[in-house]
């Protein structure tokens, strides 16, 4: 069900300091003289990277806009040490968004930035090819501070000012006439009226202080027709899960015993039905910045309240031989990393945020200081346990803190990757069959293009006793299309108000959204439209969106593409082939397996390739229930390459058991309609059908498309 904006009372000790003081002082002199008020064509809550960028549109398009919001620094987390950027096809990417990409590269021009490191040494890692970018070279790798300056440098550019460390009142700070917003008020008793407002933050306090609907957590696959959304028990994307250990992990203080409780971080509960809603959210962590240049090295602190136990699982993961610890210490200039989560157990504190969309100022406060504590002891832990292995622990201390970064906070990040928390239910949901081209997108304002991705959700216990974790997606997709009515309210709800962050879609759909290029794209289009209706004097609703997407395109955005690919693709959709087909989007698959659509013909949307790794890593489960009993034909197909393997093991379970044919890739499928049969099987429909494939010893690309059954007898 949509929600209505809550009450959220706020506690005088986690106020900012300045807010604070300015309440205490106005409750003394009883007057609230100190008080101010502030007045913009536009005003922007929320100084995120969105936030900068819909204040820049909206004075080159000749309005006075203010930036307000709690953050003291710029940028949000493309400040905040997401430096190793999420582009998808960096194609897509056009306008403002693009152009701080550009300003990026042009800092990494200069001498002066390369501080700890040859620029000769860093190479050319993370920038645009000349060729597409022309005179705009861009890149797309870059340390926090840098990221900082530059967003710096646009408010100062445009002479945008910008009210830090103000905090709306979300209790009663919004006043609305007439369906239209008339001004916000801070905790500090400050007051900004404006004629539009746009909501940046990645929390979306406005919007649901202004009345809006919205939701928090996953929607049931039934709501909106999809696949990746609900509950995911059974599906192992990625890396992140507890089967890449090799072992199973028990859960329980004294391994194997449930007696003895659970360990820290497990929750003991049901994860829920497959497919079903729930309000839990992905994971947050902090994109701490680390360095192993001695003269810029911080070593890890260890946090006040510092408990061992919280990492007992990780240890146990690290004596049954995990080693992939530091795969993702992302290399940044300078000697630095962007450390993102990867692995079983890593940076994301998982299922510690579910109260954090809705939670009051304090509540939130005591979330983040509770994900630094956990992200700390655990850097403090790899450092200096003795019982973490010797090769782990001598490799971790090698690294700490980037001494030159986040200088006002302890060198740790000042912002949170907040992957979802609220999102709009406004005139246009985008889904998960928006971005797989199942249903068209009308009116795009904006495209993404990253992997449709969800970081885990919870960790629980399996029937067999063991730990696993939950809700970790990856399912790769071409460029997709954006909706205008996903960035604006219902009319009913509210005239004036655009959201460029939490924007109206689906859980599913907004982990490709939530991209920070994709965020900066839709605070350009937020923008554009919120002065155009401005000087229309009309809702945002109302405005004509032939006069908008001609404003957009003007101003470099890229609201189509078309591949350069030459070849024509030769395609065709499950539902129009005989018999019962199973695509690889609707495949389980396990590993890291890649989209792609680069061979012409294929069924569906593309196939899926495992890169040529060659370990038994990868695995594609087709499972579906046959209507009827009897013998059906069993078939897959595959677009054939050169470089694909030779001989790949397809495992076909049926009611009499488990027969297995090797595939030949590099040639192509030669049964009808492109497909190739493996063999006459017997099926009862109370089993399911399953086809498994591996790309265990082979010897090149191993590729899956899709798998028929055709049935032949009763």
């Amino acid at each position: 069900m949509p929600k209505r904006p809550q009450s959220n009372p706020v506690s005088a000790s986690v106020m900012p300091k300045a807010a604070l003081l300015v309440l205490l002082l106005n409750v003394i002199s009883g007057s609230g003289l100190r008080a101010e008020q502030y007045e913009a064509d536009l005003v922007v809550y929320g100084g995120t990277s969105s936030g900068v960028i819909a204040a820049v549109q909206a004075r080159r398009m000749g309005r006075s806009v203010i930036i307000v919001g709690p953050d003291r620094h710029l940028g949000g987390l493309s400040a905040g040490g997401l430096g190793f950027t999420d582009t998808g096809n960096k194609a897509v990417i056009g306008g403002l968004s693009r152009d701080f990409y550009h300003r990026v590269w042009k800092k990494y021009q200069q001498e002066e930035a390369w501080v700890w490191q040859q620029r000769s040494d860093y190479g050319n890692k993370g920038q645009g090819t000349p060729a597409l970018d022309g005179v705009n070279r861009t890149m797309w790798i870059f340390e926090p501070h840098v990221a900082e300056q530059v967003f710096e440098d646009y408010v100062r550019e445009y002479e945008i000012p910008v009210h830090r460390d103000q905090w709306l009142d979300r209790q009663q700070g919004v006043v609305k006439s007439g369906g239209r917003i008339v001004s916000i008020s801070m905790l500090s008793g400050d007051t900004f009226l404006g004629k539009m407002f746009i909501d940046a933050t990645y929390e979306g306090d406005l919007m649901a202080a202004a009345g809006v609907n919205y939701h928090v957590g996953r929607e049931a696959n039934s709501v909106y027709n999809e696949n990746w959304n609900g509950v995911q028990v059974g599906v192992l994307h990625h890396r992140h899960h507890f089967g890449k250990v090799g072992k199973p992990i028990s859960p329980y203080v004294i391994p194997g015993d449930p007696a003895s409780g659970v360990l820290s971080g497990v929750s003991a509960e049901p994860p829920g039905e497959y497919g079903s809603g729930d309000q839990r959210i992905q994971a947050y962590c902090y994109r701490y910045c680390a360095t192993d240049h001695a003269q810029n090295r911080v070593p890890f602190p260890k946090p006040e309240g510092y408990d061992a136990t919280r990492y007992e699982l990780l240890l146990r993961v690290l004596n049954a031989g995990w080693r992939e610890l530091f795969n993702k210490f992302d290399p940044l200039p300078n000697h630095k990393t962007d450390t993102n989560n990867h692995g079983p157990f890593s940076t994301d504190n998982i299922g510690m945020n579910y109260e954090y969309p809705e939670g009051s100022y304090q509540r939130r406060q005591e979330i983040l200081q509770e994900h630094r504590s956990y992200q700390q002891g655990l850097l403090w832990f790899l450092s200096n346990d003795p019982r973490v292995p010797d090769d782990v622990r001598e490799q971790m201390q090698q690294w700490g803190l980037a001494a030159d970064e986040f200088t006002d906070n302890g060198n740790w990040p000042h912002q949170i990757y907040v992957r979802e928390a609220r999102r709009m239910i406004g005139r246009f949901v985008m889904t998960e069959n928006h971005l797989t081209k199942k249903i068209p997108t009308p009116e795009p304002v904006g495209m993404g293009s990253y992997t449709i991705d969800s970081h885990n959700v919870q960790r629980y216990i399996m029937p067999d006793g063991s730990v696993q974790n939950e809700g970790d997606i990856g399912v790769g997709i071409s460029p997709y299309t954006i909706a205008w009515g996903s960035l604006t309210p219902r009319q009913e709800q509210c005239e004036n108000l655009l959201v460029s962050v939490c924007v109206s879609s689906s859980h599913i759909a907004f982990g490709s959204i939530r991209m920070e290029p994709v965020f900066m794209i839709l605070g350009q289009s937020a923008a554009t439209g919120g002065v155009m209706a401005l000087e229309q004097g009309i809702p945002v609703q109302q405005v004509k969106y032939a006069e908008l997407r001609a404003h957009l395109l003007e101003d470099g955005q890229v609201l189509d593409y078309v591949s350069p690919q030459k070849k024509v693709r030769v395609f065709v959709h499950p539902d129009k082939l005989p018999g019962v087909v199973v695509d690889d989007d609707k495949a389980t698959l396990e590993g890291a397996w890649k989209s792609s659509s680069s061979t012409p013909q294929y069924v569906g949307n593309g196939y899926h390739h495992d890169g040529d790794l060659r370990d038994g890593s990868c695995r594609a489960i087709y499972q579906t229930a046959l209507p009827a009993g009897g013998r059906w034909q069993v078939a897959i197909t595959w677009p054939a390459n050169p470089n694909r393997a030779s001989s790949v093991r397809v495992m076909i379970r049926h009611a009499d058991g488990t027969d297995m044919v090797e595939i030949d890739q590099r040639k192509s499928p030669e049964g009808k309609d492109a497909f190739q049969p493996l063999g006459k099987f017997r099926f009862t429909p109370d089993r399911p059908a399953v086809v498994e494939v591996t790309n265990r010893n082979t010897d090149g690309h191993v590729v899956i498309d899709a798998v028929q059954w055709l049935r032949t007898e009763p």
